[in-house]
């Protein structure tokens, strides 16, 4: 028998978990916990369970609160579902750890029954619209880098470096010396922390700085 701790003070919101246990086609034990103390106190009698959390709901500071209990139940498998979650809040607890799953309330009944499935497995699931989320603020941020790392010219050598122009190509289309664009070159190899075309390719690619359609033409 698996057992199931949920930590959310809405009511409606655990009736509706319970529904969706109860339907697993499994045998799992349910425990109810209104603060961090109760569920200290379930987590000690039950080191194996999962726990179903509405972090802005419950009683912990920070996201520190849940990196300390994850490091203190080490068995333990962790869903935080919440209704709004901060881009920095998510990174921090799924960079940091590797047993909490993301589920949102607005997320399908499909979507939460597979994230209960899979983490009752002790596998990490994220749902859909947090991994979109996350992957686009992560290229918005590629962007933003390289408007604030690049000039604008490095930018323009960098796109043609990344669609396999030559240095002798670049130079002459720019009526550059070649030294000149060697120089350009290596200072957007160590401002972007590449070793290589291939990784400053894959860079300007996030960054949206070369089009997919372009490269592959």
């Amino acid at each position: 028998m698996s057992s199931i701790i949920l930590a959310d003070n809405q009511d409606i919101t655990r009736v509706g978990l319970v529904y969706i246990i109860e339907h697993l086609n499994d045998n799992h034990k349910v425990t109810e916990v209104s603060n961090k103390k109760e569920l200290i106190v379930s987590l000690l009698a039950e080191p194996d369970s999962l726990v179903i959390i509405d972090y802005t709901l419950f009683d912990f500071e920070s996201v520190n609160d849940l990196i300390i209990m994850q490091n203190r139940f080490e068995r333990v498998n962790w869903i935080v579902f919440s209704d709004e979650l901060s881009d920095d809040f998510l990174r921090t607890l799924l960079y940091n750890t590797h047993t909490f799953s993301i589920l949102l309330k607005e997320s399908s009944t499909d979507e939460i029954r597979t994230a209960f499935k899979e983490s009752l497995k002790g596998k990490r699931y994220i749902c859909n619209y947090v991994s979109n989320l996350l992957l686009d603020n992560s290229k918005k941020s590629d962007v933003q880098i390289t408007k604030q790392l690049l000039t604008l010219t490095e930018q323009e050598i960098l796109k043609e470096m990344s669609l396999g122009k030559t240095t002798k190509e670049i130079a002459a289309k720019r009526f550059a010396s070649v030294h000149t664009i060697m120089t350009h070159r290596k200072n957007i190899f160590r401002k972007l922390n590449v070793n290589n075309v291939h990784e400053a390719t894959k860079y300007a690619m996030r960054a949206g700085i070369v089009d997919m359609a372009e490269y592959y033409i």
